[in-house]
């Protein structure tokens, strides 16, 4: 028996019916927010109560609302946690191959301030991560860097949250922008362009409020020039690469731009107060130990030794490697569409009869979400796993070391793979029963006013799923439609979409876990969403005020022109 969804199933009645299909994402937020939850338990409760509003609200059969929860764990587990799990198996290798050092010493020959290292670690090193790789891997990577130069755990977990902003919309090879592009059949590089005039205004002052965290209005005042300089090099890069350039090579081009700046004007300019920072970022670790934050990862602060050139090439090695596989694989397009040919597409089992789809869309067409793709090797987690095989062999690690290192992540992750199931069970059991299309129209309903909006329900989306890549899946056509009925330019409101779930993603349950577990913090996860919250619901604001602006004459200036 097919299943199509109702718009408004509660008599009728569309803000009845959005209201009762937010209590899921009010349960994890309530859970996680208020009654500090561990980010498992708060995914697994609110899943169970998407499946209850899917079952007694939206009148969706229980066997398909309890099997749209089995192939969204699915996906949670490939291609996104085997995307984490790899990534932290790569950088482990680095650690126990002791390369690691090398590359926190080159980093402190650029400076040994912590603030300005923040900036390029959390912000430069991480978006090139989240570019190549993105879903999780420069949060963990970047945290634990952070944690080696001797950053308290709770504050790496949340200045790394933050840094991972204004990177994502283009991230993994501009995979969010290329996905709203495919479903709206607008365009990606026109989608880019436009994303590429909202995000880089975030972009510019994310190092300001970088340092900020880390040190405070008085840090700020002693290293605003290099935040600045950095931020606004990195966000002109993303302007012009998105415009003129390449979507695909956004955040490569912005990132390594970002890092020059940086480098170069370390070599004119010191700034002030290094030494005191040092002392107040140790007497923070001393206060947050105090207060019950007892790191699990074992980091070890070292003296900062003197690196040759070839211990610096061997300690970027890693990441060199990473842009080279990732590029070829992206961006060659015999490459590409070989590993895209190894996807193996499966009718998820119960949701089809034979070759008829037993969950429609509200327009009543058959929902291709029910057709899992299992990317065995062209999602990047395999990608990173081939990576850091070369990794070790280069770095002479045994097969039997590696696989050990291999097994030990596996067994440190398996609260963050649950939390992540769960998580993306919880989004697809909201897609297919037609719980997310109900809450987004419900507020297209703003009409003229709901460009002001718009960024809110990709930061909705990324929130609940983690990844602004199923944002877009989510809303990017609604988006779309709500932008034609209310004669409002469609490509704004898509590009709108991608921005607000750049901030929304700090503060997503399955980032929230992958941070908690880089920096050791796992049961902490909400006392890092509160201390994270005020900063993405700020972000939030301001691209709201931007996109709204854009969309009159006020600001209609700023957008690209495409004939």
């Amino acid at each position: 028996m097919q299943f199509q969804p109702d718009i408004a199933p509660i008599n009728g009645n569309l803000t009845l019916s959005a209201l009762v299909a937010l209590l899921p994402l009010l349960t994890i937020f309530f859970t996680l927010g208020v009654l500090r939850w561990k980010a498992h338990w708060a995914g697994l409760t609110a899943l169970a109560v998407a499946i209850l509003v899917a079952i007694f609200a939206f009148q969706m059969p229980a066997g398909l609302a309890v099997l749209s929860a089995t192939e969204g764990a699915a996906f949670g587990i490939v291609p996104i946690t085997w995307i984490v799990l790899c990534a932290i198996w790569m950088y482990e290798l680095t650690v126990e191959s002791g390369h690691f050092e090398d590359l926190r010493s080159t980093f402190h020959a650029i400076s040994a301030d912590p603030r300005i290292l923040a900036i390029l670690i959390a912000f430069c090193f991480g978006g090139l991560m989240e570019a190549l790789a993105g879903f999780g891997a420069p949060v963990t990577i970047t945290g634990v860097m952070l944690m080696s130069i001797g950053y308290p755990p709770l504050r790496a977990a949340i200045t790394v949250l933050l840094a991972n902003t204004a990177p994502v919309a283009f991230g993994a090879i501009a995979t969010p922008i290329i996905t709203a592009g495919n479903l709206t059949h607008i365009p990606y590089q026109q989608v880019g362009a436009y994303v590429g005039h909202q995000t880089p205004l975030l972009a510019w002052f994310v190092p300001l409020l970088l340092v900020l965290i880390v040190d405070g209005v008085r840090g700020l005042k002693e290293v605003w020039p290099a935040a600045l300089t950095i931020g606004v090099a990195f966000a002109l890069a993303q302007w012009i690469s998105s415009t003129w350039l390449s979507v695909e090579l956004t955040d490569i081009i912005a990132s390594l731009v970002g890092l020059a700046a940086g480098v170069i004007m370390m070599r004119f300019w010191k700034p002030k107060g290094t030494q005191e920072a040092v002392e107040r970022l140790t007497a923070m670790k001393t206060k947050e130990a105090e207060d019950g934050y007892h790191s699990t990862t074992e980091v070890e602060v070292k003296e900062v030794q003197t690196v040759t050139g070839a211990k610096v090439w061997m300690a970027l090695f890693p990441y060199a490697l990473v842009i080279v596989i990732f590029s070829v694989a992206k961006l060659v397009p015999a490459v590409k569409n070989w590993l895209a040919s190894t996807d193996v597409k499966i009718n998820w089992p119960g949701m089809w009869d034979g070759d008829q789809a037993l969950i429609l869309t509200n327009a009543g067409a058959a929902n291709s979400s029910t057709i899992y793709n299992f990317q065995w090797l062209s999602n990047p987690g395999t990608l990173l796993l081939i990576t850091g095989v070369i990794v070790g062999l280069v770095y002479r690690m045994s097969p039997s070391l590696m696989a050990r290192v291999f097994g030990r992540q596996v067994y440190k992750l398996r609260w963050t793979f649950l939390t992540i199931g769960s998580v993306l069970a919880l989004a697809y059991v909201m897609n297919l029963s037609g719980q997310t299309i109900t809450v987004g129209t419900w507020i297209a309903g703003a009409g003229a006013a709901f460009a002001f909006l718009s960024p809110i329900l990709g930061w909705i989306g990324t929130a609940v799923t983690g990844s602004d890549t199923s944002a877009n899946a989510l809303f990017s056509t609604l988006q779309q439609t709500a932008a034609q009925n209310i004669g409002i330019d469609p490509t704004l409101l898509v590009s709108a979409n991608t921005a607000g779930g750049v901030v929304g993603k700090m503060i997503s349950p399955q980032n929230l876990a992958i941070a908690a577990t880089a920096v050791g913090l796992v049961g902490k996860e909400s006392d890092i969403l509160r201390k994270s919250v005020w900063w993405s619901l700020g972000l939030l604001a301001v691209l709201c005020l931007l996109v709204g602006l854009q969309s009159t004459p006020v600001l209609s200036w700023m957008l690209p022109v495409f004939k």
